[in-house]
């Protein structure tokens, strides 16, 4: 459940725990607006009798403020979650959320780079000659492969050991392969479109 989800979900628990409390004391004051007037109320045969210093409205304020601790202790943890989830994202580049490669090439490229939609239009034009973004491309006439087709394949295990399956590995590779090469993906793509590969 996403922090803004939970925190709505808490927000109507509380409400219905208030009003749940506040109709809990119009039952327990019922027996008084039934009773004819100038007739004293008894409690019924074999009950305990009320206790005269029963303060509901005490009862239900320390209630509502116990619910309140509560939820600013969830509130407090699901910010601290959310951190932790985003410093994760910051070190992958991308949301794992994503599935697509080029939005995962997208996200890694600002987040890691800086490089915006200029520099993506440049290496989804090199990716689209080199793979078409199908991370088990294979060139036949030689050991290249994967999204960035890597030359051999085998050279994307410096960036993870799922190299051969993984989108986001070989992205994080290929990228890497074009900063250092060339510097941005525009760099590169002005060498491929003059030599025929980069």
């Amino acid at each position: 459940m996403r922090r803004s989800g939970l925190n709505r979900f808490l927000v109507t628990m509380l409400s219905i725990v208030v009003g749940a409390s506040v109709s809990l004391a119009v039952v327990r004051g019922s027996d008084a607006a039934l009773a004819a007037p100038g007739t004293p109320i008894t409690a019924p045969e074999g009950a305990t009798a009320p206790r005269a210093d029963l303060d509901v409205a005490g009862l239900l304020a320390q209630r509502t403020a116990q619910l309140v601790r509560r939820t600013t202790a969830i509130t407090v943890h699901n910010a601290a979650l959310e951190a932790i989830e985003q410093a994760r994202i910051a070190e992958l580049g991308y949301d794992p959320a994503l599935t697509d490669p080029r939005d995962i090439a997208r996200s890694m490229m600002l987040t890691k780079y800086g490089w915006g939609d200029a520099q993506f239009a440049c290496y989804d034009h090199i990716i689209m000659r080199e793979s078409r973004w199908i991370v088990t491309a294979d060139n036949p006439h030689s050991s290249a492969y994967g999204i960035p087709q890597a030359l051999p394949g085998s050279k994307m295990a410096s960036a993870g050991a799922d190299w051969r399956t993984n989108a986001a590995t070989q992205i994080r590779w290929g990228l890497g392969y074009v900063k250092a090469r060339f510097g941005t993906p525009c760099s590169a793509w002005s060498f491929k479109a003059a030599h025929g590969w980069y």
